[in-house]
């Protein structure tokens, strides 16, 4: 039975205006004018039997016409009421055997002078309620309830969003993490989910337990406690890094001597990762290993190389003299700085790994905590990462080392073997900024993210970028990303970012960015049927990011030791 069954009695007007998806419509009653709204929902009449046209109320307008001057009467006036709508599907009374079914296509337009119905009350009601239905089919991912009728619930599609990417984004204190605990909490519950979450602030920490797993990069207090893997501590050895990742570390590249510098780093690399492999059992893996394959290797021997190499000596012109080899004295600055680098407390994430970093395993190991899904590693599919005490200078690097890790292992994988796997990249900004923007630990991460973007899709890798700022995102990245769940945007910058990714068509939906509740979100994109607001649900499991709350903290009392413990934290680097 079809939900609609207007009569020409309910019409608000009719088409006087079409222009591809754009259908001005003429209200001739007054009264009918002034209960639209922009932004909700038009029904129009279609050139086809069995369908209606469903469009957004993008403009409203009342216009003054002087009419012809009457000597007796004086001037005359009348009224235009015109109601702009952009078009945004079609909904069918019946498909094969399905029926009321939404699709958003546009099979044909509506004629000139056909009806056009504001869609309200329980026709409102009987829609969402279609729309709901259309998506909940196993796919379903809940966020919330509609704005626009409450008792419907708003569902995506759980395959199109991770298909094709998306972005969530919203100014501090817009409900971004909410929404985010959101999404993490229903993949969790899936069987054999398998996501990871780059969390900056450690403010995801509380979501841990039902399918979610909380690790930790190493900070210098596990470091001196011992804590490894198996603790949830992880370590990000030095011998992962790609070759120009490693450069990008190691070597200043004011330094006249870098191009030396980078490429005797790369002989003793090598030269450390064959000595490595001498063994028998590796002997396939060092007949094909390249600079970047994940091999493990000792830093003390690609010292003790830069060493000897920076204090050689070679036969001179004379018999029985010598003379300063070519390098001589040009490795102390790589050398000094590499020094400098392994002795700081903070990268022991990367150097002070210990033995167990060593172990020709550790990368399989690693790889089945954090790319496992609950039926390989037992503890759960979604894995929140906190880089919380990963130095900024180097958080670059770190993030996008997870990234390539996960790229790398789903193209190394069997197509039949591959098992898709989620990239939640929080706080994206400080990571895959705009390239104006960045220097070149960045653009190493910059690199890894935009081929993700590229082509991850068909190796099952999927984004989530999540950000409050937007506009000193990657373009190239957000250009990929086919779903959006903004929230309140008040930035004019962060809104022209949002505006220009979204249809032509509904551009001028994004004017709601900066009004929009704390928790209200526009969702637009292949994941969602309909360009909505939504009201978020709360999580159950709530993140560390709500807001403080100045005034009554203000009023209330303090801990008299919290500076100096703060202090004494500082300098151990670690909190206690």
């Amino acid at each position: 039975m079809a939900i609609f069954n207007f009569s020409d009695d309910d019409a608000l007007g009719t088409v006087s205006s079409v222009d591809t998806a754009t259908v001005i419509v003429s209200v001739e009653d007054s009264e009918k004018l002034k209960r639209l709204q922009v932004n909700r929902l038009a029904v129009l009449q279609s050139s086809k039997p069995g369908q209606h046209l469903i469009g957004l109320i993008s403009q409203v307008t009342r216009k003054r016409l002087t009419l012809d001057q009457d000597e007796n009467h004086g001037e005359e006036f009348d009224e235009q009421n015109l109601c702009k709508v952009s078009l945004i599907g079609s909904l069918l009374d019946a498909e094969g055997l399905n029926r009321n079914v939404f699709r958003r296509t546009l099979d044909s337009v509506p004629e000139i002078e056909a009806n056009c119905f504001s869609l309200e009350g329980e026709d409102l009601t009987a829609f969402m309620r279609v729309i709901s239905h259309s998506e909940s089919d196993g796919n379903s991912l809940v966020l919330g309830r509609y704005t626009l009728d409450d008792k419907a619930e708003a569902f995506l599609n759980g395959n199109k969003f991770f298909q094709r990417h998306a972005f969530i984004g919203g100014s501090t204190g817009a409900g971004k993490s909410w929404a985010t605990a959101k999404i993490i909490e229903q993949v969790a519950h899936l069987k054999n989910s398998n996501a990871i979450i780059f969390d900056l602030h450690g403010e995801y920490a509380p979501l841990a337990g039902d399918g979610v797993k909380y690790f930790k990069i190493a900070g210098p207090g596990d470091v001196e406690s011992g804590r490894t893997i198996s603790d949830g501590t992880i370590f990000l050895p030095y011998w992962l890094l790609s070759y120009e990742a490693m450069v990008s570390l190691f070597v200043d590249r004011s330094d006249q001597n870098a191009p030396n510098q980078a490429m005797i780093i790369s002989r003793e690399v090598n030269a450390a990762k064959t000595r490595y492999l001498s063994g028998d059992e590796y002997k396939d893996i060092l007949e094909n290993f390249t600079i970047d394959s994940p091999v493990p290797f000792k830093l003390s021997s690609v010292m003790e190389g830069l060493n000897r190499i920076n204090e050689e000596r070679v036969a001179g012109a004379k018999a029985g003299s010598t003379k300063a080899g070519e390098f001589n004295g040009k490795l102390s600055r790589l050398i000094s700085r590499l020094e400098n680098k392994i002795s700081d407390r903070r990268l022991g994430f990367l150097f002070k790994g210990g033995g167990d970093v060593l172990q020709f395993d550790y990368l399989n190991r690693l790889a089945n905590l954090l790319l496992g899904c609950a039926d390989e590693n037992g503890t759960g599919g979604v894995k929140i990462i906190d880089f919380s005490e990963v130095p900024s200078d180097v958080l670059p690097l770190m993030v996008s080392l997870v990234a390539r890790l996960s790229f790398s292992i789903q193209q190394w994988t069997p197509l039949e073997k591959r098992h898709p796997i989620a990239l939640m990249c929080d706080e994206a900004h400080l990571y895959i900024p705009n390239r104006n923007l960045t220097g070149s630990a960045d653009d190493i991460s910059i690199k890894i993210f935009e081929r993700i973007a590229k082509e991850g899709r068909k190796y099952g890798l999927s984004l989530v970028v999540i950000s409050q700022r937007p506009s000193e995102v990657n373009k190239t990245i957000l250009s990929q990303c086919s779903n959006f769940v903004s929230m309140r945007l008040t930035n004019s910058d962060d809104q022209g970012v949002i505006k220009k990714l979204l249809p032509d068509s509904l551009g001028s939906f994004s004017d709601i960015l900066p009004t929009l509740d704390t928790g209200e979100a526009l969702v637009v994109g292949d994941a969602s049927l309909l360009p909505s607001r939504i009201r978020i649900d709360e999580p159950v499991r709530k993140p560390n990011s709500g807001t403080i709350e100045f005034w009554r903290e203000w009023q209330g009392e303090v801990d008299q030791t919290r500076l100096g413990s703060a202090i004494d934290n500082w300098r151990k680097q670690k909190v206690e």
